[in-house]
């Protein structure tokens, strides 16, 4: 049995290695894990050629197409763990009222903080910024000389969580909802704080991503998900920071997750025990090893206590998981926020309204 994954580094990669070969070992199965150059590619090869990867890595947002076509096996019904995974992740490979896929982990949206550089502005615990209205009263007070006071990426995948937090989406119940009015107040304020200076967005700073611009001191704080964690470690560990949850917006709190699941093909010759792979892999104690092993948050809401204990700083990752949304993965949805987030760079002289119009046609030829 073949085992395709992407791996983030040589910690997941024999994470999973070892993972496939103790499973194989209890079972008396064969199986083998292949490292992807170009996971997407090679899964597409795979299936074209009718000698798919038996079990594999499935993204989000490629779950629709790929379900569309035939190549996945809808197994997900059968695992008998199903039920103790955030409902969040399950609906994200669900298509048709189908389940394609047991979700291997997930990240959510969280605010870091650099905690010189808060102390330094005069500020504590009780500035923990818990509005909007806070939030930008806490980056104009970091905005200090070539400090900006809050930078992340310019995407969708970074400021749909304000959307989130004024009540809004890009997709509702498998309608387009790009331009509604909750959306546009969401990118008027985020344009509000560009424009007064006091965020700015990672490439505009010389930065690749928001960890590296609060790793070199360029943000005091920035939005991403808890894969900053492995990132600060590697190539910025002196730095000091803080993780609390995104402030609350208009409709109350909101964020956005990220997950990837397990795939099955519908063409494995093996498809028993790729299904209870997949259910040793997604295992509680499994979960748990993979999250030591490479910082990943567990999938199972059963196991969301012990994780939190396991890295009480980083808790508020975990504790988003209650309210976070998902990124839209209708066919064809992709594209769409391709085109939103080129829109998105130049947010700060542009027309909210007008970007989310487009994207509002888009969506709607795309769904239709």
């Amino acid at each position: 049995m073949r085992v395709l994954i992407g791996a983030s580094g040589d910690a997941e990669l024999k994470a999973v290695q070892d993972a496939v070969a103790a499973w194989a070992k209890e079972s008396g199965k064969s199986a083998e894990v292949i490292p992807a150059s170009d996971l997407s590619q090679q899964l597409s090869q795979g299936f074209a050629s009718g000698s798919p990867s038996d079990v594999f890595y499935l993204s989000a947002d490629a779950v629709a197409g790929y379900a569309s076509n035939g190549s996945l096996e809808p197994y997900g019904d059968t695992l008998s763990t199903i039920g103790d995974f955030y409902p969040g992740l399950v609906e994200a490979f669900t298509v048709d009222g189908k389940q394609y896929g047991a979700p291997k982990d997930f990240s959510t949206l969280a605010l870091v903080i650099n905690s010189d550089l808060w102390a330094a502005a005069g500020l504590t615990d009780a500035d923990i910024p818990a509005s909007w209205d806070q939030l930008a009263a806490a980056a104009q007070k970091l905005t200090q000389g070539s400090v900006v006071g809050l930078a992340t990426s310019g995407e969708y995948q970074r400021l749909g969580a304000f959307m989130a937090q004024a009540g809004g989406e890009l997709v509702t119940d498998g309608k387009a909802t790009a331009n509604s009015t909750q959306n546009v107040e969401a990118l008027n304020y985020v344009k509000s704080l560009l424009a007064a200076g006091h965020m700015k967005f990672a490439k505009d700073l010389g930065a690749g991503w928001g960890g590296e611009a609060i790793g070199k001191g360029l943000c005091a704080m920035t939005i991403e998900g808890n894969w900053i964690v492995g990132g600060l470690k590697a190539d910025y560990p002196d730095v000091k920071y803080t993780v609390v949850e995104l402030p609350a917006g208009p409709a109350g709190k909101g964020t956005l997750q990220f997950t990837n699941a397990w795939g099955i093909a519908a063409d494995s010759s093996h498809k028993e025990d790729a299904v209870a792979l997949v259910e040793f892999l997604t295992s509680a104690d499994q979960q748990m090893a993979f999250a030591e092993a490479f910082g990943v948050m567990p999938s199972l809401s059963t196991v969301a206590g012990d994780w939190q204990a396991a890295n009480p700083e980083l808790a508020a990752f975990s504790a988003s998981a209650e309210y976070a949304k998902n990124v839209p993965g209708q066919e064809g949805v992709s594209d769409v926020v391709s085109d939103l987030n080129s829109q998105l760079e130049s947010l700060a002289s542009a027309d909210p309204k007008a970007i989310l119009d487009s994207v509002q046609s888009n969506l709607e030829s795309v769904l239709a």
